[in-house]
């Protein structure tokens, strides 16, 4: 409870006003403000100003609570979907474009606390920085006003934006995904290769393993190669985004 208070009153004293808002976003006011600006700290600020509170830990429980909310809606509204349709549905909402999209659209970059070296790097602007973000501060709202307020914010800030774009929700691409990070972070391109083929020509099962910087990252199954090669890309996606934020966590307890 000290170290929160030590957090906030270095915030006052070294934060303006236009940096970060103190105790309402999205439409929701907070009861304890600490849960927000936490949401909204970057490591490398919270680096340079002596605090371990990042959004890190609030992303983790966000991106939860964010995946029961979109599939609870989508299980009720789309009652023909398949078990894959609502798979194809949720990842088109939650996935980093979308959550990008939404974060630049409700002006959040301007509301993260970075450090002044990250901000020349353009981190107020980098998806990956933006979508963790919002997700962070939906786990901060769950913990501050419940299920009911993070659906709530959820709904007015997410799915009403996408709601009625259905066939758009269908046509995820795990694959183009991949491409963009693994462009954005200057690595080689993914390389995929068929692991096996199974079963009869006309029950065909693909496995479709996916590799990047001679490593395999993922694999995916499916009833033709480019389903499995969308699966493999979306397992690849996973993989990397959990070995990234593990890099993090490593680098900052070296520094300590």
């Amino acid at each position: 409870m000290r170290f929160r208070l030590d957090f906030w009153n270095r915030f006052k004293r070294r934060a303006q006003p236009e940096d970060a808002p103190h105790r309402e976003i999205f439409g929701y006011r907070f009861r304890n403000p600490d849960l927000l600006r936490e949401a909204l700290t970057h490591r490398s600020y919270a680096n340079s100003n002596g605090t371990d509170l990042t959004y890190e830990r609030l992303e983790f429980l966000g991106d939860s609570v964010l995946g029961v909310i979109v599939a609870r809606y989508l299980f009720n509204k789309h009652e023909a979907f398949s078990e894959g349709e609502l798979t194809k549905a949720k990842a088109a909402l939650v996935n980093i474009k979308a959550l990008t999209q939404v974060a630049r659209k409700e002006g959040l970059g301007k509301y993260i606390l970075l450090s002044p070296e990250e901000e020349r790097a353009g981190g107020r602007n980098r998806p990956s920085i933006l979508s963790d973000v919002l997700e962070a501060v939906i786990g901060a709202i769950y913990l501050d006003g419940g299920i009911v307020a993070a659906s709530n914010v959820i709904d007015q800030v997410l799915i009403q934006r996408f709601a009625n774009v259905d066939t758009r929700l269908l046509s995820v691409n795990h694959k183009g995904d991949l491409l963009e990070m693994m462009q954005g972070e200057g690595h080689g391109l993914p390389r995929y290769e068929v692991v096996s083929e199974t079963g009869p020509d006309h029950e065909k099962v693909f496995t479709v393993a996916v590799h990047t910087n001679g490593r395999e990252v993922g694999r995916g199954v499916g009833s033709n190669k480019k389903d499995a090669e969308q699966n493999a890309a979306r397992e690849a996606l996973r993989v990397l985004k959990r070995e990234r934020k593990a890099a993090r966590s490593e680098t900052s307890q070296t520094s300590q």
